[in-house]
């Protein structure tokens, strides 16, 4: 991998990159840190108001001719990205890991491949927009659909996933003929950076995207309640997500919001127990648990629970945590010290609630924001680590008496994301995907994703799809176009208004 030194190198990354150029910050700058040893990279200009205004007014102008390319256009260009991410895929492998923290083996085999299919994906579906046939409905004139771009987007991501989110919001817009303006996460904004110069260098018009850098308080309040834009698209936390919808309020735009989970691991007593002991720590600690859709809630029927808990807690006590560049690397450190401190102050008061720290629960002797993987039984279903998002590696357990009691408790909780059900009955298999309350479920395992399927919950979820052919529901308006074929002056219907003279 590249020396992390390297990246002071890099000017061309520091800082915001509006209407196709590179542009510094008028605000204080902001370190990045280095999550696996706490030193700063390098410094991150901050932008203000009048950055924002100034890329608002970039994507605006450059909406008319986006808009106006044929699918065919828009597709080649996605095409285009997708080549050049493919590339330069080393370089998105090093920024992703040195600014998250996550293994590289991860960022190597699942986020930039996995990015750089879903641009592939939408390069494809923008020449397959589908809307109902075109007929005459009431007979005497033809009806039509339109799709047309919503117009400009404002966007923004999380730090968990830095480029992967990127992708999910700006590239299906780009694929609808929208322009965007995307606010990354202040402490990890490289990959978002490079994804808008790779956009340059695949001839996507200046202005079609910028990004704008700096706090969610300053610039992304700004961003979202901006009169110019037309759609608000955010993916984070229910509480800063509820302060976006929010601000988009003032001037009642479209809004998509991908938030918080409590994902329920539901393992039925005719489940493979080692593949659910398997699952359950991959899906617990993906990313180093801070994923939407990890399991977090292990809800085991009372016959298989004391045999999964000691599986998963030997299972746990094998992964291997380190430097996130080892390839032998299982678990990067958490992205930042202060998330770090709030996982490991939730799990702290976890025993005060009735709950056993079966494994980890401690920070390792190590220089950067590390957690050890954590198993917590006995919880109750008013405990905090039960019901709130911790989003760190830590996964809680729970028995169960019969079917009804596993849904009860799966459904037990304000999020609606995701959900897995472990089971060899095909029957019991259809029936917990229709009774989890969830915006996806899986069978026999937890976590993938692909292109082709929409990914999006409800409740405290949020609303709206990302990735699919769903997703560009978000940034398209649909248009009805009737057009009189009689060519008759006085129409049947003129006589509800007045009678003929």
């Amino acid at each position: 991998m590249t020396d992390i030194n390297d990246f002071t190198q890099r000017l061309d990354l520091i800082g915001s990159w509006i209407d196709g150029t590179h542009v510094g910050g008028t605000a204080a700058a902001h370190p990045l840190v280095n999550p696996a040893d706490a030193t700063t990279i390098v410094e991150i200009a901050r932008v203000g108001r009048a950055e924002v205004d100034a890329a608002v007014a970039a994507a605006r102008r450059a909406l008319p001719e986006w808009s106006g390319a044929t699918p065919a256009q828009r597709a080649a260009a996605l095409s285009r990205v997708a080549d050049l991410m493919e590339a330069q895929a080393d370089r998105l492998v090093d920024e992703e890991v040195c600014q998250t923290g996550k293994p590289v083996r991860m960022a190597r085999e699942f986020d930039i491949p996995g990015s750089i299919d879903n641009v592939r994906f939408f390069a494809g579906a923008a020449r397959h927009l589908e809307g109902k046939a075109t007929a005459e409905y009431s007979g005497d004139h033809t009806s039509s659909i339109r799709r047309d771009a919503v117009g400009v987007v404002a966007t923004i991501t999380p730090w968990n996933y830095p480029l992967q989110m990127a992708v999910w919001k700006v590239i299906p817009a780009l694929a609808a003929g929208c322009t965007v303006v995307i606010k990354p996460a202040e402490i990890t904004p490289l990959t978002t950076l490079t994804l808008a110069q790779i956009a340059k260098q695949a001839g996507i018009p200046d202005g079609v995207v910028n990004v704008v850098t700096g706090s969610g308080s300053a610039v992304g309040a700004a961003l979202a309640g901006h009169p110019d834009v037309d759609v608000v698209t955010f993916t984070g936390s229910t509480g800063v997500g509820r302060s976006v919808m929010a601000d988009a309020a003032q001037h009642g735009h479209r809004t998509q919001l991908e938030l918080g989970g409590k994902a329920p691991f539901v393992v039925f007593d005719d489940a493979d127990l080692d593949a659910a002991i398997h699952g359950a720590v991959a899906g617990s600690l993906i990313n180093s648990g801070q994923d939407c859709t990890a399991a977090t809630r292990a809800i085991v029927a009372r016959a298989l629970y004391d045999d999964f808990v000691a599986g998963v807690a030997e299972l746990m006590a094998k992964i291997v945590v380190g430097d996130p560049r080892d390839p032998d690397t299982d678990l990067g450190p958490l992205t930042s010290r202060a998330h770090r401190d709030a996982v490991a102050a939730m799990v702290n008061r976890a025993p005060a609630q009735g709950a056993t720290i079966v494994a980890g629960g401690t920070a390792p002797d190590l220089p950067g924001f590390y957690y050890r993987p954590t198993l917590i039984c006995d919880v109750s279903e008013t405990a905090e680590i039960y019901r709130e998002e911790v989003f760190g590696p830590v996964l809680t357990a729970r028995p169960f008496d019969d079917d009804g009691d596993a849904f009860r408790q799966a459904n037990d909780t304000d999020f609606g994301l995701a959900a897995s059900a472990w089971t060899r009955n095909v029957y019991r298999a259809q029936r917990a995907s229709r009774d989890i309350n969830a915006g996806c479920v899986w069978i026999n395992d937890h976590i993938p994703i692909v292109s082709e399927m929409p990914h999006g919950g409800f409740g405290a979820s949020g609303f709206g799809k990302d990735m699919s052919d769903y997703s560009f529901e978000e940034y398209l308006t649909v248009k009805h176009v009737m057009s009189d074929i009689t060519g008759i002056a006085e129409k049947p219907w003129h006589r509800t208004v007045f009678t003929r003279r």
